[in-house]
């Protein structure tokens, strides 16, 4: 892909809001939803971190200032910043994932047969899901680690929704200024900051597809918040 440029940008100086998810993890493969559980990247996921920081370089040759990145606290995103050669992203705490409650740790399927109907994540969330599935618990990892997963109350869309809303203030003033804002963070959770930038019902975030390791670019374009470039 080429350097990003939308007409009118040098005029606005209005700057872009680059969304980079994390690379595969054991999870991401399996199924099972991850919030706020701490699980690394795979050795596949590790790879594909670096690629997209290739890609991000070609379409961004400037890069970003090291103040203008952020990513969430979860190991997986702060690996993938890393590898994607921003080592010295600020941590942002309303970047963390989707809180998944008792939905943590499990796949839809599993989810769906202990709750009795077929549960989605984005018309039901977190306070659906069946009580047997509460808890907490320890999950080991095919190369032997051992994580602590926690399946309590979660949080609903509106209240994820809102914690977006609150990182797209806290870097808005850096876009305003022309800078380039990078978020490394988890699919939900970006996937639902885009409607809120786009000022659309959160649950619309269900229509966008973001893979491992893969950018999106959000702008303005005549006034409006807009996609750039979704899903590279």
């Amino acid at each position: 892909m080429t350097a990003i440029h939308l007409p009118g940008d040098d005029a606005k100086k209005q700057g872009h809001l680059v969304l980079l998810r994390h690379g595969q993890t054991v999870w991401s493969v399996s199924g099972q939803h991850t919030g706020r559980t701490d699980i690394p990247l795979t050795p596949t996921g590790q790879d594909q971190a670096r690629q997209a920081g290739a890609r991000l370089l070609q379409a961004f040759p400037q890069g970003f200032a090291p103040d203008h990145v952020f990513v969430s606290p979860l190991r997986r995103a702060r690996q993938t910043a890393a590898l994607a050669r921003y080592p010295q992203a600020t941590v942002l705490d309303g970047l963390a994932e989707w809180d998944y409650g008792r939905a943590e740790g499990h796949t839809r399927q599993q989810i769906s047969e202990a709750s009795g109907f077929a549960w989605d994540v984005w018309r039901d969330g977190p306070s659906r899901v069946s009580m047997e599935l509460a808890g907490d618990w320890t999950a080991t990892l095919p190369g032997g680690e051992q994580v602590p997963v926690h399946n309590g109350e979660g949080e609903t869309l509106a209240e994820a929704a809102d914690r977006t809303r609150g990182v797209i203030r806290q870097v808005s003033a850096a876009l305003d200024d022309g800078h380039d804002v990078l978020l490394v963070a988890h699919a939900h959770i970006l996937r639902i900051l885009t409607t809120q930038w786009l000022g659309v019902d959160p649950r619309d975030g269900r229509l966008l597809r973001l893979d491992t390791a893969h950018y999106c670019v959000l702008g303005q374009y005549h006034g409006d918040h807009v996609i750039v470039h979704w899903n590279c």
